[in-house]
C-alpha cells in the first residue's frame, strides 16, 4: 500500500507490552524516514497526482497525513457462529480518527492474525537488509524499536471479561499505528481500509473502502451490455473499492488505475441479496448509467457493505439522491460570487487571468474550440493566445481535459479533428475527447451546444461565447478592422495586402483586433481552412465583419463545483462509451465535494454574491440521464415574473401546436400578457432576435432556403399563423398587443474604405431576466432542440439577487437586485446609446414613458434612418419576392448622396431597430420539395435545426416526445397542406430515408445544408 511520512509521535516500548508515546521535535526523523531516504518523506499525494498519477496499492507513496496521530478504538464486539464452524467468531468494531477524518470497521481476529503474521515478515525482512549510510549517521533505526507488541491471544476463545479483551486489542493495534515502520506497511494500510484517495479534504469525509470482487458488464448503454445472463457471459475481477460522500469507484490493486466511477445520482439504489445480484453474497449498486455488483465473503459482510454504502450515501451525500428546484441535478447554491460579462471583451479577458491562476485542473468543453484564439486584444505578443496559455499551465503540471463536439464531416465546417491535434500536440497533460461518434451511436442530429471552463473547481465560466473565431467583440461593435483606422496602427509593419495572407510573425506593433479567421461575417461566407488560422478568408477591404453580441457569467464555490460535475459526468460518460478513450492516458475524473468549501485563489473581480442553481439539458446519448432544468426554469420565471421579461436569444421558435413545436415557452409569455391584461397591470416584454439567421446566403436574393426555412418558424412563433404570439393576443386585445410586447433587433453602421455600409448586429445571446431580480444565462436557444433534454446538451445558471438596492419600477420605490439591475441597464445603455450618467431615463423599464417613449420611439426612428439611408433588408416595406427585386433595384442614400446620408446618419441613437414582422409576409418560406433543404423532416427545422450537419437523435429509438401516437403533422401554414414526416420515425430511419430518397445528393454541401448547428 505504500510508505507515509506521519510524524509528530513515535512508539517505545514498555514493560509487559505496554506502550508511551512522546512528541518527537520538528524535524528529527524517524526509523521509517531513515528507511526510505529523505526525498520521499513528507505529505500524501495531492489531490491532481492521486488522480492523474496512480500507483500500485503496495507502492511506498504517503497515505497519512504528516504529524498527525491515527487513533484506533475498538467499540464493541459481536460473537456469532457461520458457516459448518462450531466455535464462535469475535467480530470487533472499530473506530479511527486521523486528523478530521473518522471511519469504521468491523474485523474479525483472523484479520489481526493475518495482519500480525505480514507484519512479522516484515520485521524480518528489515531486519535482513543491508545497512546503508544511515549506519554511519546514527539514524538507523534500533532493533529493539522494530520489536512487534504481543497479540492478545484467542479469538474463538470465551472471555469472562470481554471489555478486556476490546482493550488488549486496542492497546495492541494503537502500538502498531505509533511504529512508522509498520503503520506505513502496505499489509496495515490494507487492514486499516485505506488507500491514496483516503485523507484528500477536497473528496470530503473518507467513506468505505476495501478490496471486493465486482462482475463485469451493467452498463445501461447501447453496445455496452452482454444480451445474456449466464456466468459465462460475465467475469469477476478483484478491485478496490472507494466511497465517498458524492460517488464511488474502484481501481485496480495492480496499477492503482481508476476503473470507474459512479456518481451518485436520483437513480441511486443499493440492493443485498441472490435475487436483485443473481450472486451468492452480492451487493447491487445502481445509479442512471451502471448496475454495479459486488461479492461478498459472506452474507454478513454484504449486509454491512450493503449499509454503509446505503448510509453514507443518504447522510452526506443525500443532495445528490434528489431532483432539486426545477427538476435540476443541483440544488440552489446560496451566497455564491457571479460576474456578468456582456460581449467576448471582459469575458475572454477574465477566463485567461483565472486559467493563468490554475494549479490543478482545467475543464473545457465547446461547440466549437479554435485554438488559436487570443483571448486579450489587440495581441502584441502570444502571451494570450489559448493553446499557448494551456500549454503554459500544462507544463508547471495542470492537468487540462477538454470536451469538442464531434460534427458531422459532411456538413459542418468546425474541424473539430484539427483542434484535437493542435491542442494534444502541445503536451501530455493537455487530454481532448470528441463525442458523439455519430455511426456507432446513431447520433446525427444533435449536438453538444454547451460551453463552458472550470479552472480547479472552484471558479466557472459559461454562457453562449464559445472559445472561437468571430466571437470576440466590445460593445462598439465595429464593422471594420484595417490599419490606420481610429485607434489602430500598423499590423506588424504593414496590413496585409489581401485575404490569405499570413499574418506577420512579429505582434510587437500589432493593433488590429481581429487577426486571420477571427474576421468574419457568417452571412456573406462561412468558416473555411480553419487549419489555416491566420490566413483572411474574406476580403476585409470589401466586406465588414458582422459584430457578435453575447452573454456569459462566471460563478465560484459550490455552485463551480456543480457545473464541475456536470463536466465530469460528461467525461466519464464519453470514456466510458467510446472504446479508443478507454485506456489509462485518458483517466477518470473525481468530483470534489461539495461540503468542503472551495478555495478561492482567483475572484473574478466585480463579482456580487447571489443565489445560483445550475441547469443543464442532458439526455441518455449526451451524459447518461435525462434532465431539462432550463426549460422548467424558463417557464417557471415567466410564468412568476411580475413587472417584466427582457429575453436575449439567438433563437425563438415556440408555442407549441402539438406537432411540429413542443416547447411552451411562446405560450407561458402569451399568458402571462394576458394575465396582467385581465388584471389591469402594467407588463412589458422585450424580446431581441438577430434580423436575419446566421446562415451563409444572399438575402438580397431572399436568402437561401435555410434562412428562409428558420425565419418561417420564427414568424411562426411571433406573428404568423393562429398559434403565433400576437395571433392569440390580437384575438383578445386588438392592437392592445403593442401595449406589452416589442419585438426588435440591432443594426450598426460605418465606413470601409469610405464607403458608407451597416450590417446587423448578431445576437448570440441565450438570456432571460425578470423584475431585475432574476436572471438565466447560459446556452440554450428557444427552441425544442434546447429545451427538451432530448437533443442538444446545454447548460445555464439561475442567478437571484438576494443584495438589494433602490430602483424604480411603474414609477414607484422599488427593491431591484443589484446584480440584474446592473446587467439590464448595461444592456440597455448599450443598445439605446445612453451614457451611464444618464441611467435614470431608463431606470423604470415598465413605465408609458421608457416603453413607448424612449424603446419603441427610439427602434421606430433608427429603422426609419436605416431604409432611407441604406435601403437596407430584411424591412417592412418588403412583403414579396416581387417588391424585393424591386427594392434591391433602387440605389440607397448612402451610394448616390453620400454626404446626406453622414447627416441623417447622425440622428440615430444607439443600436435598436424593429424585427421586421411583415418580410415576405406574402410568401411561403418553407423550401420545396424539390430541393435538398425540403428533404429534410419538419421537426429538424424546429429544433434549430440541426441539419447544418446530418444528425440524429436518441440512440436507437424515437424522441420520446415526437412518438405521440405516431401519427403524421401538417406543417402550420403551409398553403399546400405539405405533411411532415411521421413523427414516430426514430432518427436512425429519417436518415436512412432522407439517403434513400436521393443517395447521389449525399456528398458534402450537397446532402446537408449549413442549417441552425450554429453555435
Amino acid at each position: 500500500m505504500g510508505r507515509v511520512g506521519v510524524q509528530g509521535w513515535q512508539a517505545t516500548s514498555g514493560p509487559a507490552g505496554e506502550t508511551s508515546e512522546s512528541p518527537m521535535q520538528p524535524g528529527e526523523p524517524d526509523e521509517n524516514d531513515a528507511l526510505r531516504g529523505p526525498a520521499a518523506a513528507g505529505q500524501p499525494c495531492s489531490f491532481p497526482m492521486a488522480v492523474y498519477e496512480p500507483r500500485p496499492l503496495h507502492s511506498q507513496a504517503p497515505l497519512f497525513l504528516n504529524e498527525v496521530p491515527i487513533v484506533a478504538r475498538v467499540d464493541s464486539t459481536e460473537r456469532y457462529t457461520w458457516g459448518s464452524k462450531v466455535r464462535p467468531s469475535t467480530v470487533y468494531a472499530l473506530q479511527l480518527s486521523h486528523g478530521q477524518f473518522t471511519w469504521s470497521m468491523k474485523k474479525l481476529f483472523r484479520h489481526f492474525q493475518e495482519l500480525h503474521r505480514d507484519l512479522m515478515k516484515h520485521r524480518l525482512l528489515l531486519s535482513l537488509l543491508p545497512l546503508p549510510r544511515f549506519v554511519l549517521q546514527g539514524s538507523w533505526p534500533l532493533r529493539s524499536s522494530l520489536e512487534l507488541p504481543p497479540l492478545p491471544r484467542g479469538g474463538g476463545e470465551v472471555s469472562r471479561r470481554p471489555s478486556s479483551k476490546q482493550k488488549q486489542m486496542e492497546s495492541y493495534l494503537n502500538t502498531l499505528l505509533e511504529m512508522s515502520a509498520y503503520r506505513d506497511y502496505h499489509a496495515m494500510a490494507e487492514f486499516l481500509d485505506v488507500s491514496r484517495l483516503s485523507f484528500l479534504p477536497e473528496l470530503g469525509p473518507k467513506g468505505l473502502e476495501g478490496m471486493i470482487l465486482k462482475r463485469s458488464g451493467g452498463h445501461r448503454i447501447q453496445g455496452l451490455n452482454c444480451a445474456g445472463h449466464h456466468q459465462i457471459c460475465y467475469r469477476w475481477s478483484k478491485r478496490w473499492l472507494v466511497v465517498k460522500d458524492a460517488f464511488l469507484l474502484y481501481l485496480k490493486p495492480e496499477s492503482g488505475e481508476i476503473s470507474c466511477v459512479l456518481l451518485f445520482d436520483p437513480a441511486f439504489r443499493v440492493q443485498v441479496g441472490k435475487k436483485p445480484t443473481e450472486t451468492k453474497y452480492g451487493v447491487r449498486v445502481d445509479n442512471s448509467c451502471r448496475s454495479l455488483v459486488l461479492k461478498c465473503s459472506s452474507y454478513r459482510q454484504a449486509r454491512w457493505w450493503g449499509q454503509q454504502i446505503t448510509e453514507l450515501a443518504t447522510s452526506k451525500g443525500h443532495e445528490h439522491l434528489q431532483r432539486h428546484r426545477h427538476e435540476g441535478f443541483a440544488p440552489v447554491r446560496e451566497e455564491t460570487p457571479a460576474r456578468w460579462f456582456l460581449n467576448g471583451e471582459g469575458y475572454f479577458a477574465a477566463m485567461a487571468d483565472a486559467l493563468v491562476q490554475a494549479r490543478e485542473e482545467i475543464f473545457i468543453t465547446d461547440w466549437w474550440l479554435s485554438p488559436e484564439v487570443y483571448m486579450k486584444r489587440p495581441a502584441q505578443s502570444d502571451e494570450w493566445r489559448l493553446d499557448l496559455i494551456l500549454k503554459h499551465k500544462a507544463e508547471q503540471g495542470v492537468r487540462v481535459c477538454v470536451l469538442l463536439f464531434k460534427e458531422v464531416g459532411l456538413a459542418l465546417g468546425l474541424n473539430s479533428g484539427y483542434s484535437k491535434r493542435a491542442l494534444m500536440l502541445l503536451h501530455p497533460n493537455i487530454k481532448v475527447m470528441r463525442h458523439p461518434d455519430h455511426v456507432s451511436s446513431i447520433v446525427f442530429l444533435w449536438a453538444h451546444h454547451e460551453k463552458l471552463v472550470v479552472v480547479d473547481q472552484s471558479v466557472a465560466f459559461l454562457g453562449g461565447l464559445d472559445l472561437a473565431y468571430g466571437r470576440w467583440d466590445t460593445p462598439e461593435y465595429r464593422l471594420t478592422d484595417l490599419e490606420g483606422e481610429s485607434g489602430q496602427g500598423a499590423k506588424g509593419g504593414g496590413p496585409p495586402s489581401g485575404p490569405g495572407e499570413e499574418a506577420p510573425l512579429d505582434l510587437a506593433t500589432n493593433q488590429l483586433l481581429w487577426l486571420g479567421k477571427d474576421y468574419g461575417n457568417l452571412i456573406a461566407k462561412d468558416w473555411i481552412q480553419l487549419d489555416k488560422p491566420f490566413e483572411d478568408f474574406i476580403d476585409r477591404f470589401q466586406t465588414p465583419r458582422m459584430p457578435w453580441r453575447d452573454v456569459g457569467v462566471a460563478v465560484h464555490s459550490v455552485a463551480a463545483r456543480d457545473v464541475a460535475r456536470h463536466f465530469i459526468q460528461r467525461w466519464n460518460f464519453t470514456k466510458t462509451i467510446k472504446a479508443k478513450y478507454k485506456g489509462s492516458e485518458y483517466p477518470y475524473l473525481l468530483p470534489k465535494s461539495p461540503h468542503i468549501p472551495p478555495r478561492l485563489p482567483f475572484l473574478v473581480p466585480g463579482a456580487q454574491v447571489c443565489d445560483v442553481q445550475v441547469l443543464r439539458s442532458v439526455d441518455r446519448w449526451s451524459a447518461g440521464l435525462h434532465e431539462c432544468s432550463i426549460y422548467n426554469a424558463y417557464l417557471d420565471v415567466i410564468r412568476t415574473s411580475q413587472h417584466y421579461l427582457y429575453i436575449e436569444n439567438q433563437f425563438f421558435i415556440s408555442c407549441t401546436d402539438g406537432r411540429s413545436v413542443l416547447n411552451t415557452v411562446g405560450d407561458a409569455v402569451v399568458q402571462r400578457i394576458l394575465l396582467a391584461h385581465s388584471e389591469k397591470k402594467p407588463f412589458r416584454v422585450y424580446v431581441l432576435l438577430p434580423l436575419l439567421p446566421g446562415f451563409e446566403g444572399d438575402i438580397t436574393q431572399g436568402g437561401s432556403n435555410s434562412i428562409q426555412a428558420i425565419l418561417h418558424f420564427i414568424y411562426r412563433t411571433l406573428c404568423r399563423g393562429e398559434s403565433s404570439i400576437v395571433s392569440r393576443l390580437q384575438a383578445v386585445m386588438g392592437e392592445g398587443w403593442r401595449n406589452y410586447v416589442s419585438f426588435c433587433g440591432l443594426r450598426t453602421h460605418g465606413e470601409l474604405q469610405g464607403v458608407l455600409l451597416t450590417e446587423l448586429v448578431y445576437i448570440h445571446s441565450k438570456m432571460l431576466i425578470a423584475d431585475d431580480r432574476r436572471v438565466i444565462i447560459g446556452s440554450a436557444n428557444i427552441n425544442d432542440r434546447s429545451l427538451l433534454g432530448k437533443r442538444d446538451s446545454e447548460l445555464a445558471v439561475l442567478v437571484e439577487d438576494t443584495e438589494l438596492v433602490p430602483s424604480t419600477m411603474g414609477g414607484q420605490e422599488y427593491a431591484a437586485g443589484k446584480f440584474t439591475l446592473s446587467l439590464r441597464l448595461e444592456c440597455f445603455r448599450c443598445i439605446l446609446g445612453v451614457a451611464p450618467e444618464d441611467d435614470v431615463g431608463i431606470q423604470d423599464p415598465i413605465s408609458d414613458r421608457f416603453f413607448h417613449g424612449v424603446w419603441c420611439a427610439g427602434a421606430l426612428a433608427n429603422t426609419s434612418i436605416y431604409e432611407e439611408v441604406f435601403r437596407c433588408l430584411p424591412t417592412d416595406a418588403v412583403r414579396s419576392h416581387r417588391a424585393l427585386r424591386d427594392h434591391v433595384a433602387v440605389e440607397s442614400l448612402a451610394s448616390l448622396h453620400p454626404a446626406r446620408a453622414r447627416d441623417r446618419l447622425q440622428a440615430l441613437r444607439g443600436l435598436l431597430v424593429t424585427f421586421p414582422l411583415e418580410f415576405l409576409a406574402e410568401e411561403h418560406l418553407l423550401p420545396p420539395l424539390n430541393c435538398k433543404e425540403g428533404m429534410i423532416p419538419t421537426e429538424v427545422w424546429t429544433f434549430r435545426a440541426a441539419w447544418k450537419g446530418a444528425r440524429t437523435g436518441c440512440p436507437g429509438q424515437a424522441c420520446g416526445h415526437l412518438a405521440k401516437g405516431g401519427r403524421d403533422c401538417r406543417v402550420e401554414g403551409d398553403p399546400h397542406g405539405r405533411r411532415g414526416s411521421r413523427t414516430s420515425q426514430s432518427p436512425a430511419a429519417v436518415f436512412l430515408h432522407f439517403y434513400t430518397f436521393n443517395k447521389h445528393a449525399f456528398r458534402l454541401r450537397v446532402l446537408v445544408p449549413r442549417l441552425l448547428c450554429r453555435g
